[in-house]
């Protein structure tokens, strides 16, 4: 779950950090709202705030989540009714451990991809969350993950906790991340996994840490970890700051389906950047950095067309610059 850097620090284990806020000090769960919650109720801000992830009931209409399911399966060349094929090798390894065999697909521009990214209702979540309108989304890949036979429960035994930004630089990392469920996900079919209170205390945690510790991949000691469950067209949003990973999927013949799905304020003026993402688009590839193998069979290009953006979506890319009234409100 991983995008463009902005303010990247040090790239350890093959992780990237995530897109932040260009020069911003105030750290996401200290901001003081100033425009009115869109999506979020005042109960769902607390809990954003608090445990550091909040997730979003039926943010996208199920047309628009089976539109991208479909085309997953396209894409990894498998038949949801053959689960003889859902156990390909994977086409590339990932530089972040822990990812391979975690069903990650390296598809990025998908117009059914898009389609979700400007669901006006997704980008009103993310408006809450920042506090801002001026945004981007970030380009970011899917997951397909069927049950853990084989290899992949060997693999994949307990899933994973990490951090996807690097928690020992002050100030802390301003990043969000996202996921939306594509099938329902639930404690069989794994997904989502966090630990809240590891996010409630990070400065002090952190603090007790031994020296050379990762500030990638936490010793979670006793701490808690919650399981999330969602359903189709669910969008699950969290602080870049709370430890999370993907828990195994036990079930029997059920797969969990995810897009990722995050943004963060636009950065208009850094042409480089806005650049590279639209060739990103407009050439439906991958996007530049370790984090992303990319795939080798070039699939995007020879059988989706590029991506049609409406206004909002032109402007969540960058070929559109958003009005210069909308500023940074923390």
């Amino acid at each position: 779950m991983t995008s463009y850097a902005i303010n990247a620090g040090t790239d350890k284990d093959g992780h990237g950090n995530h897109p932040a806020a260009k020069g911003a000090t105030t750290p996401l769960a200290q901001i003081r709202k100033k425009l009115p919650l869109r999506v979020l109720s005042e109960a769902d801000w607390r809990h954003w705030t608090s445990k550091g992830y909040i997730i979003v009931r039926q943010a996208v209409p199920q047309e628009k989540v089976d539109a991208v399911a479909d085309m997953l399966w396209q894409f990894q060349e498998m038949d949801p009714h053959d689960e003889t094929t859902w156990y390909r090798p994977q086409l590339r390894d990932h530089k972040m451990k822990e990812l391979n065999n975690a069903g990650m697909i390296e598809v990025y521009n998908a117009p059914a991809m898009w389609a979700t990214r400007q669901h006006p209702r997704v980008y009103d979540a993310f408006v809450d969350i920042w506090d801002r309108e001026d945004l981007w989304v970030a380009i970011d890949r899917a997951n397909l993950n069927p049950p853990n036979r084989g290899a992949r429960a060997a693999a994949q035994v307990n899933g994973f906790i990490h951090f996807d930004v690097d928690i020992s630089q002050r100030p802390l990392p301003i990043a969000v991340q996202g996921v939306l469920s594509l099938k329902k996900q639930d404690r069989e079919v794994g997904g989502f996994q966090c630990i809240p209170s590891i996010f409630a205390e990070i400065e002090q945690w952190w603090s007790r840490q031994p020296e050379g510790a990762n500030p990638f991949k936490p010793d979670i000691g006793d701490h808690t970890i919650v399981n999330t469950e969602m359903e189709a067209g669910d969008l699950l949003i969290f602080n870049s700051l709370l430890a999370h990973g993907v828990r195994p999927n036990r079930a029997e013949n059920r797969v969990r389906m995810a897009q990722y799905i995050s943004m963060f304020p636009a950065d208009f003026e850094n042409e480089e950047l806005r650049q590279a993402r639209i060739h990103t688009w407009a050439a439906q590839t991958a996007p530049l950095g370790d984090p992303f193998p990319g795939d080798p069979r070039a699939f995007e290009k020879t059988h989706f067309e590029v991506a049609q953006l409406d206004a909002l979506g032109r402007k969540l890319l960058g070929l559109d610059a958003w009005p210069e009234t909308e500023q940074e409100s923390a």
